[in-house]
């Protein structure tokens, strides 16, 4: 070869220079965008790993290479260096200043080179600069001490901020460059170079560490915080030294020392009245505490207070005189501890720093060692005295100590740098108050249930013989079921929008009763009630609102017309509103009574007969308003802890859903829905041929007022859940309990009343089928022949239609429209049949044809007036077949049986025929009729085999 070209070595960089050119060739824009790394990590990651180094391993970490130079300062890691001396969050730059200020003006420490021993000085210096691959670093020679101690103690760090020099061309993009003034890092240094000056005096002992610190005359203040810097310093966040934890524990034993001389001091003040005096002592407590435990110049002042040793002065069973609630000594001792609160609050914001929170920290303390423990025996004795005082004392206390929370915040709201929050204030109440809340949320909802079960269980033992059911006092509907309702509901509602008044000082609740609805506290007006309320009852509505007379009887329809205004249904509480006459006399008239009306009397001593008069009684309103009554007691009560915050608040509120489900379970399936089975069971046990024929029927129209009592008592609950629980649950919530359960009371209710009504329409039409059948004579229809007929309805058709018309129309005041038009309609089309039976048993003659047409007219205006249309359709069809019984001439009667277009198709034919074979001529016109229709004659044209 002619000539050889030389190799050029290959240079071998390190990743950390690599990296350098390549961030360099991206920012000159001839490399393509790469990731920067410094070995195989990125520099956020070396960056979160010097976070953890000690400060005296950074210089070491700077020396290793420049790419580490620059990342040791990297702004971030000083701030967070920075940061963790909490310079600003105990506002510390103050004192921080003056410390700087002091190091600024010492004279400065010897040269290295004369050996003299300062400990001031015994400090490495280090100055890192270059711009070889690894940099420069040049050592000055350690200064050595006799002991040998010092380099050990303080280690190397201190120039190793200085003299930096930092090339911008060669800064990775991931170091911003500051200026070396203002900048976190530089901040760092001059409170370090503070700090190291003071550590040596440290180590001290703590008999002379203090002195040492502090040479000359300071305030106690001052001491307090430059010692509170030094604590900053030796942290684990920071570790300035290698021995920082020795030098931390030193400095402990002298703040120690510090805080005791503090606590002498502050009771030396205290005992002349010297507020200045305390305050400074207490403020340099606050300053050395370092938050471990209980801040002890606080607790030794709380613990000498007098509110904690004047128990015995107080005995909480005074509120139990005789077994009565009766908080008035309560009160009086509320009011006492209260001025110690506002008396020791007042003097702990006066003398402690506000972030000391010693007005809170003492409160709670007054309130669980203080009132808690007054509370406590009170509730375990009125616990033993009865279940129902026991709930009436836990939330009378509590509203009791709620009192506590005024005077919170009557001493913290005027000075504004001693503001506490009145949900803070609140706490403290609800805190101590939690001791109580389980067993009483846990007792109230086992006692509502055990009261809700005693009132069903002694309803059904009335029931079943037949005593205590009948009120003559209680409202009567027939007379006019939507006045009467809207009346009871007016009242009920009245009444819930009375608040229950949960005891202050007497331990009961006062409200007013219900005027009309609860006739057996109408004896003895100021009797309290086992519940604890009174119920004076006031009657603000027309006294004869509620009356029946004898008249309202026999005109039950006089007042419907208020029906139609009001399609909801209008329950009929119950008493005894009968179809005859005769069997009135309980109700309807009596010694003193006008026009009937009912009067106050002895109720009757023997059990009444179990008859079809009294199915109405199987509900009673009283009940339905003792558990309300009983339910809403106990929310009063529980609404007293309605605010409760946290767990407890859930349970309050879940308490809430508890008790309305046990409401509506005890009053669906404990009293209606049984009430309505019982009813059902009694309805298909009636046979109208063994009771006297009358217009009304009784089974179904005490049924009806069952059904008008029911919906009386939904709507009361209705109005219940409205004005005292919908506030505390989310209607739209279908997953609510409340809710759920809410549906499922309505839903059975009408379930119970659809039931009925089918066993009560089976009864009516089966009294209509013995009033037609039974009423109409065996010539009705086949007149005798002589004077003229004066046409009008038979006897059996005006009293079918006036049964009908009387249970029809009072039932359409007490259930929905849907409701009533299928009840219409299964009455129209069991009518229908029953006409059919009953025209085919007669005989009817031509003459008489027209007395049935008369009565086919009335039935088809009866049941016009229902207005629905498809019944309606059927008996204008069944009016016309009237006409087959009036037409004489045989063929043209064939040709009227024929046309099956002449009945809109109710009718067929061959049903016709059957219509025309109860002609009383039928014998001569068969041969005629059947030519005329068959085109033949059975007889000439049909052989016999």
């Amino acid at each position: 070869m002619d000539k050889w070209t030389a190799i050029e070595p290959v240079k071998l960089y390190d990743k950390a220079s690599s990296t350098a050119a390549s961030v360099l060739s991206r920012l000159s824009g001839n490399a393509p965008s790469r990731a920067i790394f410094i070995g195989p990590l990125p520099p956020e990651l070396h960056l979160l790993i010097l976070d953890y180094l000690p400060l005296y391993d950074l210089p070491a970490i700077a020396r290793s290479s420049r790419a580490f130079s620059r990342l040791v300062r990297d702004e971030k890691l000083w701030e967070r260096k920075w940061k963790a001396l909490k310079i600003e969050k105990y506002a510390l730059q103050e004192v921080l200043n003056e410390l700087q200020n002091e190091e600024e003006h010492k004279p400065p420490p010897p040269r290295p080179g004369h050996f003299a021993v300062e400990e001031e000085s015994d400090l490495a210096t280090f100055t890192v600069g270059g711009d070889d691959e690894f940099g420069d670093f040049t050592e000055a020679p350690p200064t050595q001490s006799t002991t040998g101690t010092a380099t050990e103690t303080f280690g190397q760090f201190v120039n190793t901020f200085n003299n930096v020099a930092l090339d911008s061309q060669s800064a990775v993009p991931y170091i911003t460059a500051f200026p070396s003034h203002h900048t976190f890092r530089s901040k760092f240094v001059k409170a370090h170079k503070a700090f190291v000056g003071l550590l040596p005096k440290v180590v001290t002992p703590p008999e002379l560490a203090l002195s040492h610190l502090f040479p000359s005359p300071a305030k106690s203040l001052y001491k307090g915080r430059v010692l509170h810097l030094l604590a900053l310093f030796l942290s684990p966040a920071i570790e300035p030294t290698r021995i920082w934890s020795a030098q931390k524990d030193a400095l402990n034993s002298s703040i120690r020392t510090f805080n005791a001389s503090l606590v002498t001091a502050f009771d030396t003040s205290e005992e002349k009245g010297e507020d200045e005096g305390m305050k400074e002592a207490a403020w340099a407590s606050w300053e050395v505490w370092d938050g471990q435990g209980e801040w002890e110049m606080g607790k030794t002042w709380m613990e000498k207070r007098d509110v904690f040793f004047d128990s015995d002065r107080w005995d909480p069973l005074r509120n139990l005189t005789n077994n009565t609630l009766h908080l008035d000594p309560m009160v009086v001792f509320m009011t006492n501890t209260m001025e110690s609160v506002r008396k020791e609050g007042s003097f702990a914001i006066r003398i402690f720093p506000p972030s000391a929170d010693i007005l809170l920290a003492v409160t709670r303390r007054v309130a669980a060692d203080v009132i808690g423990e007054y509370i406590t025996p009170l509730l375990s004795r009125a616990r033993e005295i009865s279940i129902p005082t026991y709930l009436n004392a836990t939330p009378a206390t509590f509203k009791q100590a709620w009192r506590l929370v005024d005077s919170i915040m009557d001493v913290a709201n005027p000075p504004p740098e001693a503001v506490i929050t009145r949900t803070q204030a609140e706490d403290v109440i609800f805190r101590m108050f939690e001791m109580f809340m389980e067993d009483y949320l846990t007792e109230e909802i086992s006692s509502t249930k055990k009261t809700l079960d005693t009132a069903c269980d002694t309803w059904d033992r009335k029931v079943a013989s037949h005593t205590g059911l009948y009120s003559p006092n209680a409202p009567h509907f027939l007379k006019n079921p939507a006045q009467v309702k809207r009346n009871v509901l007016a009242s009920f509602a009245d009444v819930l929008l009375l608040p229950v008044q949960v005891a202050a000082t007497g331990g009961t609740a006062v409200a007013k009763g219900i005027s009309k609805l609860t006739p057996q506290q109408r004896a003895d007006k100021n009797k309290p009630e086992a519940n604890g309320y009174r119920t004076p009852l006031a009657d603000k509505d027309d006294p004869t609102a509620f009356d029946l007379t004898m008249a309202d009887i026999d005109n039950p329809n006089e007042h419907d017309q208020d029906h139609d205004t009001h399609p909801h249904p209008t329950p009929v509480p119950a008493h005894v509103v009968n179809g005859s006459r005769a069997s009135l006399s309980l109700v309807g008239s009596g010694p003193g009574s006008r026009s009937g009306t009912p009067v106050p009397g002895p109720r009757p001593s023997t059990p009444l007969p179990s008859s079809f008069d009294r199915l109405e009684l199987l509900l009673s309103l009283d009940v339905a308003l003792e558990l309300i009554h009983a339910v809403r007691d106990s929310l009063a009560r529980v609404q007293t802890f309605q605010a409760y915050p946290g767990t407890y608040g859930y349970r309050v509120r879940d308490t809430f859903d508890q008790l309305f489900v046990l409401l509506l379970q005890a009053m669906g399936d404990r009293h209606i829905c049984p009430a309505f089975e019982k009813a059902e069971e009694q309805m298909k046990t009636y046979k109208a041929d063994e009771h006297e024929i009358s217009t009304s029927v009784a089974p179904l129209l005490q049924f009806f007022e069952l059904v008008h009592l029911a919906d009386t008592i939904q709507s009361m609950v209705q109005v219940f859940f409205d004005k005292e629980l919908s506030a505390h649950i989310d209607r739209t919530d279908f997953m609510n309990d409340v809710i759920r359960e809410k549906k499922r009371f309505e839903n059975s209710l009408d379930d119970a009343v659809a039931s009925g009504m089918n066993a009560g329409t089976e009864v009516l039409m089966n009294q209509v089928e013995h009033i037609i059948w039974s009423r109409t004579g065996p010539r009705e229809y086949y007149p005798p022949e002589g004077p003229p007929l004066e046409l009008g309805p038979t006897e059996g058709c005006r009293e079918a239609i006036q049964c009908l018309e009387m249970h029809c129309k009072l039932l359409k005041g007490s259930t929905s429209k849907d409701v009533l038009e299928v009840f219409y309609q299964e009455v129209g089309i069991r009518l229908h049949g029953i006409i059919q039976k009953h025209l085919k048993r007669q005989i009817i003659s031509l003459e008489g044809g027209f007395q049935v047409i008369a009565d086919l007219n009335a039935y088809y205006s009866f049941i016009a007036s229902l207005r629905v249309q498809q019944i309606t359709q059927d008996f204008s069809n069944l009016k016309m077949l009237g006409h087959v019984f009036i037409v004489s001439d045989a063929k043209d009667l064939a040709q009227i049986v024929r046309d099956v277009t002449r009945y809109g198709g109710s009718f067929r034919p061959e049903d016709v025929y059957e219509f025309i074979q109860r002609r009383a001529d039928w014998k001569k016109i068969e041969k005629t009729v059947d030519k005329t229709m068959y085109n033949l004659s059975f007889k000439d044209d049909c052989i016999i085999a």
